[in-house]
């Protein structure tokens, strides 16, 4: 599990973080959303130790990301939006790193690259920049790590690529990983990416599952239902779509561009009305 609690940071004198609470659950491929510089890659730093809280506490699997400790980095796997790769072959990479993963699984990294047809390459420096990525992501998928954070993950891929990658996602979650995917590509991952998490200006504006907020909330196009609470409204082909308080029948697909563009347009409202995202052990056990 991964426990955030009143953490603050701040870059020089500009306070980023106050008072930051949130918690990730074992089972879930969480979707971390939000603009530009709302905070999403300062997060993701600081769940790796790369950068450390100014105050409060951060806990991932009860170890201290910034002591960057052994055990720790071993069991946690960032694939950043930017990054190199060095002038080795895809094969020595693969030895020299995969030691430092028990888990690590030499037959699944040869299953993703055939899933993405990509041959062990013989210089990851002459790859393309979306031959790098493949190359990163299916490492990375293999390490067994349970803490696994993809920042902006489908940037640099094609389209059969995206595909590709979505399967091999959904392959790789089990119940004892943390998978955070931070993205403006909505549309590559919002049939996987659930619960969502939704940063604005250093606030966590929305932590939720689909099926929680679906249950309370209805995204309805054309004629509302008399005396309907809209949240938010944009006509589509000459009609309303909104997104409406309460469970209403024929109720569309929650689309999670709408969601967003509700959230950040009333964060007062989803603040205080969404609760957390459960435990999915708890959920099947209900």
């Amino acid at each position: 599990m991964i426990e955030i609690h009143d953490v603050n940071f701040k870059y020089l004198k500009k306070p980023l973080f106050q008072g930051l609470d949130l918690t990730l659950r074992p089972g879930n491929l969480y979707g971390l959303l939000g603009k530009n510089g709302a905070g999403k890659t300062t997060l993701l730093k600081l769940c790796c130790g790369l950068l450390y809280p100014q105050g409060g506490t951060l806990r991932v699997f009860d170890r201290v990301p910034h002591l960057r400790q052994p055990a720790f980095l071993s069991d946690l796997f960032l694939v950043p939006e930017e990054f190199s790769l060095p002038a080795v072959s895809g094969a020595l990479y693969r030895d020299m790193l995969a030691p430092l993963y028990p888990a690590f699984s030499r037959q699944r990294l040869e299953a993703h690259l055939a899933e993405f047809e990509l041959p062990m390459p013989d210089r990851l420096d002459r790859l393309s920049h979306g031959q790098k990525k493949k190359f990163l992501l299916a490492f990375g998928l293999s390490t067994g790590a349970r803490f696994l954070l993809l920042d902006e993950p489908t940037n640099g891929l094609d389209i059969p690529a995206k595909g590709q990658f979505r399967k091999i996602l959904a392959s790789e979650l089990d119940a004892d990983r943390v998978i955070l995917v931070s993205t403006h590509q909505v549309r590559d991952m919002e049939h996987l990416i659930d619960p969502i998490v939704i940063l604005d200006s250093g606030r966590i504006l929305f932590s939720q599952s689909m099926e929680d907020f679906s249950a309370h909330y209805s995204l309805l196009h054309g004629e509302l239902p008399p005396g309907a609470r809209v949240l938010h409204e944009e006509h589509v082909l000459g009609k309303s779509l909104a997104l409406v308080e309460g469970a209403h029948p024929g109720a569309l697909p929650l689309d999670l561009e709408f969601l967003f563009k509700a959230v950040t347009g009333r964060p007062e409202h989803f603040a205080a009305a969404a609760p957390a995202a459960r435990d999915p052990k708890e959920v099947a056990h209900a």
